[in-house]
Protein backbone atom coordinates (compact mmCIF):
# COMPACT_ATOMS: atom_id res chain seq x y z
CA UNK A 1 0.00 0.00 0.00
CA UNK A 2 1.20 3.68 -0.62
CA UNK A 3 -0.06 7.08 0.93
CA UNK A 4 -2.17 9.14 -1.25
CA UNK A 5 0.12 11.11 -3.77
CA UNK A 6 -0.17 14.86 -4.36
CA UNK A 7 -0.99 14.33 -7.68
CA UNK A 8 -3.55 11.37 -7.26
CA UNK A 9 -5.08 14.02 -4.58
CA UNK A 10 -4.83 17.01 -7.23
CA UNK A 11 -6.93 14.80 -9.57
CA UNK A 12 -9.43 12.62 -7.65
CA UNK A 13 -10.05 14.64 -4.22
CA UNK A 14 -12.89 17.02 -3.81
CA UNK A 15 -13.14 16.65 0.13
CA UNK A 16 -11.06 14.96 2.70
CA UNK A 17 -12.05 14.09 6.32
CA UNK A 18 -9.32 13.68 8.87
CA UNK A 19 -9.92 12.35 12.57
CA UNK A 20 -8.22 14.75 14.46
CA UNK A 21 -6.81 12.37 18.00
CA UNK A 22 -3.88 10.54 16.87
CA UNK A 23 -4.63 11.34 13.47
CA UNK A 24 -4.10 15.43 12.99
CA UNK A 25 -2.44 15.43 16.83
CA UNK A 26 -0.24 12.94 18.92
CA UNK A 27 -2.25 12.48 21.46
CA UNK A 28 -6.12 12.46 22.76
CA UNK A 29 -7.03 15.90 22.96
CA UNK A 30 -10.07 15.39 25.49
CA UNK A 31 -8.53 14.30 28.83
CA UNK A 32 -5.59 16.74 28.50
CA UNK A 33 -8.32 19.39 27.75
CA UNK A 34 -10.25 18.14 30.84
CA UNK A 35 -7.66 18.16 32.56
CA UNK A 36 -6.22 21.98 31.71
CA UNK A 37 -10.18 22.98 31.97
CA UNK A 38 -10.26 21.63 36.08
CA UNK A 39 -6.68 23.47 36.57
CA UNK A 40 -7.82 26.72 34.94
CA UNK A 41 -11.16 26.88 37.74
CA UNK A 42 -8.32 26.38 40.60
CA UNK A 43 -9.58 22.93 41.08
CA UNK A 44 -6.31 20.67 42.94
CA UNK A 45 -5.12 18.07 40.31
CA UNK A 46 -6.77 15.48 42.49
CA UNK A 47 -9.96 16.55 40.95
CA UNK A 48 -8.83 15.78 37.52
CA UNK A 49 -7.41 12.51 38.32
CA UNK A 50 -10.78 11.54 39.86
CA UNK A 51 -12.32 12.61 37.11
CA UNK A 52 -10.32 10.83 34.54
CA UNK A 53 -9.85 7.23 36.64
CA UNK A 54 -13.86 7.36 36.40
CA UNK A 55 -13.82 7.61 32.88
CA UNK A 56 -11.06 5.27 32.37
CA UNK A 57 -12.75 2.54 34.70
CA UNK A 58 -16.01 2.47 32.73
CA UNK A 59 -14.17 2.37 29.47
CA UNK A 60 -12.29 -0.75 31.12
CA UNK A 61 -15.33 -2.39 32.29
CA UNK A 62 -16.89 -2.58 28.93
CA UNK A 63 -19.71 0.73 28.79
CA UNK A 64 -20.01 1.56 25.48
CA UNK A 65 -18.00 4.67 24.24
CA UNK A 66 -21.19 6.22 23.29
CA UNK A 67 -21.92 6.36 27.45
CA UNK A 68 -18.27 7.16 28.29
CA UNK A 69 -18.77 10.12 25.62
CA UNK A 70 -21.66 11.44 27.27
CA UNK A 71 -20.00 11.39 30.76
CA UNK A 72 -17.31 13.23 29.60
CA UNK A 73 -19.50 15.94 28.52
CA UNK A 74 -21.15 16.16 32.14
CA UNK A 75 -17.74 17.79 33.42
CA UNK A 76 -18.82 20.87 31.95
CA UNK A 77 -22.34 21.14 33.11
CA UNK A 78 -23.09 24.95 34.18
CA UNK A 79 -20.21 26.30 32.46
CA UNK A 80 -20.16 28.73 30.31
CA UNK A 81 -18.99 28.49 26.68
CA UNK A 82 -17.32 31.90 26.62
CA UNK A 83 -15.19 30.10 29.26
CA UNK A 84 -14.57 26.74 27.95
CA UNK A 85 -14.00 27.90 24.50
CA UNK A 86 -10.82 30.69 26.44
CA UNK A 87 -10.08 27.96 28.47
CA UNK A 88 -9.68 25.88 24.48
CA UNK A 89 -7.50 28.01 23.37
CA UNK A 90 -5.07 28.77 26.25
CA UNK A 91 -5.25 24.63 26.21
CA UNK A 92 -4.18 24.18 22.58
CA UNK A 93 -1.27 27.42 22.63
CA UNK A 94 0.15 25.50 25.35
CA UNK A 95 0.27 21.78 23.69
CA UNK A 96 2.02 23.64 20.41
CA UNK A 97 4.38 24.88 22.43
CA UNK A 98 5.42 21.85 23.55
CA UNK A 99 6.58 21.50 19.90
CA UNK A 100 5.52 17.94 19.66
CA UNK A 101 1.11 18.44 19.18
CA UNK A 102 1.14 17.82 15.61
CA UNK A 103 0.98 14.30 13.71
CA UNK A 104 3.41 15.79 10.94
CA UNK A 105 2.47 13.09 7.77
CA UNK A 106 -1.65 13.69 8.26
CA UNK A 107 -1.15 17.17 8.86
CA UNK A 108 0.81 17.29 5.42
CA UNK A 109 -2.22 15.14 3.75
CA UNK A 110 -4.31 17.95 4.93
CA UNK A 111 -2.14 20.86 3.66
CA UNK A 112 -1.47 19.01 0.31
CA UNK A 113 -5.71 18.36 -0.45
CA UNK A 114 -6.08 21.76 0.91
CA UNK A 115 -3.38 23.36 -1.39
CA UNK A 116 -5.60 21.30 -4.27
CA UNK A 117 -8.77 22.69 -3.38
CA UNK A 118 -10.53 20.49 -1.79
CA UNK A 119 -12.92 20.75 1.28
CA UNK A 120 -11.17 19.51 4.66
CA UNK A 121 -13.55 18.17 7.28
CA UNK A 122 -12.10 17.61 10.60
CA UNK A 123 -14.30 14.74 12.24
CA UNK A 124 -14.08 13.96 15.76
CA UNK A 125 -16.10 13.25 19.01
CA UNK A 126 -14.53 15.98 20.61
CA UNK A 127 -16.20 19.59 20.76
CA UNK A 128 -15.63 22.63 19.62
CA UNK A 129 -13.34 24.33 22.36
CA UNK A 130 -10.89 21.78 22.04
CA UNK A 131 -11.11 21.42 17.91
CA UNK A 132 -11.66 25.05 16.99
CA UNK A 133 -7.94 26.02 17.79
CA UNK A 134 -6.76 23.25 15.81
CA UNK A 135 -9.27 24.20 12.86
CA UNK A 136 -7.95 28.02 12.82
CA UNK A 137 -4.12 26.31 13.20
CA UNK A 138 -4.33 23.99 10.45
CA UNK A 139 -7.13 26.14 7.68
CA UNK A 140 -9.50 23.24 8.17
CA UNK A 141 -12.96 24.42 6.26
CA UNK A 142 -15.60 22.69 8.31
CA UNK A 143 -15.92 20.63 11.65
CA UNK A 144 -17.81 17.48 12.00
CA UNK A 145 -18.01 17.08 16.28
CA UNK A 146 -20.07 16.41 19.29
CA UNK A 147 -22.61 19.01 19.98
CA UNK A 148 -23.24 19.51 23.86
CA UNK A 149 -26.26 21.32 24.46
CA UNK A 150 -26.46 24.91 25.05
CA UNK A 151 -28.97 26.64 27.29
CA UNK A 152 -28.48 30.42 27.63
CA UNK A 153 -25.01 30.24 27.31
CA UNK A 154 -24.13 27.58 29.78
CA UNK A 155 -23.57 23.61 28.61
CA UNK A 156 -26.26 21.28 30.35
CA UNK A 157 -24.13 18.52 30.61
CA UNK A 158 -25.69 16.49 27.75
CA UNK A 159 -25.51 14.97 24.53
CA UNK A 160 -28.15 13.83 22.84
CA UNK A 161 -25.29 12.20 19.66
CA UNK A 162 -22.00 11.94 19.96
CA UNK A 163 -19.68 12.07 17.03
CA UNK A 164 -18.32 8.63 17.25
CA UNK A 165 -17.97 5.20 15.74
CA UNK A 166 -21.25 4.61 13.16
CA UNK A 167 -21.83 8.78 13.77
CA UNK A 168 -18.52 9.42 11.92
CA UNK A 169 -19.44 7.75 8.54
CA UNK A 170 -23.06 9.22 8.49
CA UNK A 171 -21.89 12.72 8.71
CA UNK A 172 -19.55 12.31 6.50
CA UNK A 173 -22.35 11.03 3.81
CA UNK A 174 -24.71 13.86 4.96
CA UNK A 175 -21.94 16.54 4.05
CA UNK A 176 -21.10 14.32 0.61
CA UNK A 177 -24.57 14.60 -0.32
CA UNK A 178 -25.17 17.94 0.58
CA UNK A 179 -22.40 19.65 -1.48
CA UNK A 180 -23.33 17.37 -4.04
CA UNK A 181 -20.05 14.63 -3.48
CA UNK A 182 -19.81 11.15 -4.80
CA UNK A 183 -17.82 9.19 -2.07
CA UNK A 184 -15.44 7.92 -5.15
CA UNK A 185 -13.96 11.94 -4.79
CA UNK A 186 -13.46 11.94 -1.11
CA UNK A 187 -10.94 10.65 1.22
CA UNK A 188 -10.88 10.09 4.79
CA UNK A 189 -7.77 9.65 7.41
CA UNK A 190 -8.08 7.39 11.03
CA UNK A 191 -6.24 6.05 13.07
CA UNK A 192 -8.53 3.44 15.24
CA UNK A 193 -10.99 0.94 14.72
CA UNK A 194 -13.69 3.55 15.71
CA UNK A 195 -12.88 5.36 12.62
CA UNK A 196 -13.91 2.54 10.54
CA UNK A 197 -17.24 3.79 9.32
CA UNK A 198 -15.97 6.68 8.19
CA UNK A 199 -13.38 4.88 5.65
CA UNK A 200 -15.93 3.19 4.76
CA UNK A 201 -17.84 6.15 3.46
CA UNK A 202 -15.31 7.29 0.88
CA UNK A 203 -13.41 6.29 -2.31
CA UNK A 204 -10.32 6.89 -0.94
CA UNK A 205 -9.62 5.65 2.75
CA UNK A 206 -6.15 6.15 4.47
CA UNK A 207 -5.22 3.98 8.00
CA UNK A 208 -2.67 6.23 9.79
CA UNK A 209 -0.90 3.86 12.40
CA UNK A 210 -1.36 0.13 12.44
CA UNK A 211 -4.87 -0.68 13.87
CA UNK A 212 -5.69 -3.63 12.56
CA UNK A 213 -9.22 -3.48 11.55
CA UNK A 214 -8.54 -0.71 9.45
CA UNK A 215 -5.21 -1.73 8.17
CA UNK A 216 -7.41 -5.33 7.09
CA UNK A 217 -10.21 -2.74 5.45
CA UNK A 218 -7.56 -0.44 3.29
CA UNK A 219 -5.73 -3.52 2.13
CA UNK A 220 -9.07 -5.14 0.97
CA UNK A 221 -10.05 -1.91 -1.16
CA UNK A 222 -6.53 -1.14 -2.07
CA UNK A 223 -6.76 2.24 0.37
CA UNK A 224 -3.62 3.67 1.84
CA UNK A 225 -1.26 4.31 4.89
CA UNK A 226 0.47 6.70 6.80
CA UNK A 227 2.58 5.96 9.52
CA UNK A 228 1.47 6.44 13.21
CA UNK A 229 2.05 8.68 16.32
CA UNK A 230 5.91 7.71 16.95
CA UNK A 231 6.27 5.92 20.43
CA UNK A 232 3.00 4.79 20.36
CA UNK A 233 2.25 0.84 21.33
CA UNK A 234 1.67 -1.02 18.16
CA UNK A 235 -1.83 -2.49 18.25
CA UNK A 236 -2.41 -6.71 17.95
CA UNK A 237 -4.84 -8.43 16.75
CA UNK A 238 -7.05 -9.94 19.08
Amino acid sequence: MRALDTAEAGRTVDVAFFDVDETLLTFKSMFRFLDHHFSARGLPPEHYRRAAAELRRRAAEGVPRSETNQDYYQHYAGRSVEEVMEHGRQWFAAELARGTALHEPAVEALYRHHRYGALTVLVSGSFPPCLEPVRQLLGGDVVLCSEPEIVDGRYTGRLETPMIGEQKGRAAAELLARHGVPPSRAAAYGDHSSDLSLLRAVGHPVAVGDDPALGTYVRQVGGSLLPGVPGRPVRRRA
